[in-house]
């Protein structure tokens, strides 16, 4: 990873899931900053870099939920991965569902991974330490 922090983007309509992502990590050993949108249309927005958005970092990582309002997780990570300018962001699907459509359906939009979200805290924080560490310290990702 870049010696700079790193960008990750938020996809999330769960103030409480939102917390728990910021104070996870906030516990990891990595610099970063986290941008947060609630919905789909926003997500959208923020990766094309419209309106207010117009001037926000290109993440380096997307956690995004499959349950969104306006547009849901599973529209804008088909978004992504077919425009030539955010395909190469790695996509992490964070999400409730266990089902296995929704796994099957996240993986082929190319979703780089998929992960349950935890219903305890403790085990929460210690799968946001992992993504983040997997992802900043292990991957080598496109500048």
């Amino acid at each position: 990873m870049k010696d700079e922090s790193a960008e990750i983007l938020l996809v999330e309509d769960s103030p409480d899931d939102i917390d728990l992502t910021i104070e996870a990590l906030e516990e990891g050993k990595l610099k970063n900053n986290l941008n947060v949108v609630m919905d789909g249309e926003e997500a959208l927005a923020y990766l094309k870099k419209k309106g207010k958005f117009k001037s926000v970092p290109t993440p380096d990582l997307i956690l995004l939920d499959l349950n969104l309002p306006k547009l849901d997780g599973r529209e804008v990570l088909k978004e992504i991965k077919e425009d030539s300018n955010l395909r190469m962001i790695p996509v992490i699907v964070l999400t409730t569902s266990k089902a296995d459509e929704d796994i099957m359906r996240a993986y082929d939009l190319h979703a780089n991974c998929y992960v349950t979200k935890p219903v305890d805290f403790s085990s929460f924080v210690e799968v946001v330490k992992k993504i983040e560490g997997f992802w900043f310290s292990i991957v080598k990702l496109p500048s």
